[in-house]
């Protein structure tokens, strides 16, 4: 029966999946909030930008349901296997040292939970390309487009925290306005990867970078920041519509791309 196939899978990936969801609600509800209050730097953007682990969450705990069926079973048991309880592991140790403010470590952990949804983001995206269905769509494709496209975020303000100037005590110089442009090259690039790579687009992934300038928009005041965040915003909104629109000419899932590589090298 599908239902006990690969069980102590399944109940490993529920209690890793608890306990990410405990460690992101503690940095939210404990003594100390640290996505409402960060090392304040000048690409921290808004605490509504983090409201996007919110629904990355709600789509995980739906996965958690999901890999009970036949369809969720042959991708995240057989294809992603033990893949996502290490994403946890490595996102809950990520929290824990941003919580603490070790930046420099935090930074680090950043790079490793990038590579460790690029992996899965590949597999289900390139390898395990036959399973389809809504259920796949919105259950695995989805969170892990979203997922991936946050993580590339956080590297980008876990790298200005461990880094960068504080904000609230520094000015921001040329140096630092450079990087901080350079930043924003990098999120647009990122997001016009998702849109424009292949033949068929990843919207939610371009979104989720959308979503992160704007959020940066709204909470920066350096005029220079503030508005180069906004025209990065705007490119990054055409990203996400030529994804969109080469989704639907293309025929396939809107969020997903069989022939579309992992944005992390190194882990095909």
């Amino acid at each position: 029966m599908a239902f006990f196939d690969g069980i102590h899978i399944k109940l490993l990936n529920i209690f890793v999946f608890i306990v990410t969801l405990g460690a992101n609600v503690y940095a939210v509800a404990g003594p100390k909030d640290t996505y409402g209050s960060p090392n304040e730097t000048y690409v921290t953007p808004s605490a509504y930008a983090f409201w996007i682990w919110t629904l990355i969450h709600f789509l995980l705990l739906l996965m958690m349901f999901f890999q009970f069926t036949t369809p969720g079973k042959a991708i995240i048991i057989d294809a992603i296997a033990y893949r996502f309880a290490i994403l946890g592991c490595l996102n809950s140790i990520y929290i824990f040292l941003w919580a603490r403010g070790w930046y420099i470590s935090a930074f680090v952990f950043s790079l490793l939970v990038a590579a460790s949804v690029s992996q899965i983001y590949y597999i289900i995206n390139n390898e395990h390309t036959s399973y389809d269905g809504l259920g796949t769509e919105l259950f695995v494709h989805l969170p892990f487009s979203l997922y991936h496209g946050w993580t590339i975020v956080l590297i980008v303000i876990s790298l200005f925290q461990a880094f960068g100037v504080n904000a609230d005590i520094e000015k921001a110089g040329i140096w630092t306005k450079i990087f901080v442009f350079l930043a924003f090259v990098f999120l647009e690039s990122t997001a016009a990867g998702y849109a424009f790579a292949t033949s068929q687009g990843d919207p939610a992934g371009a979104a989720v970078i959308a979503w992160a300038l704007f959020s940066i928009f709204i909470h920066q005041e350096v005029p220079f920041i503030r508005w180069s965040a906004f025209v990065f915003f705007i490119l990054s909104l055409f990203a996400v519509i030529k994804a969109l629109y080469s989704s639907y000419r293309g025929g396939g899932g809107i969020l997903h791309d069989e022939e579309r590589a992992p944005l992390i090298p190194g882990t095909e």
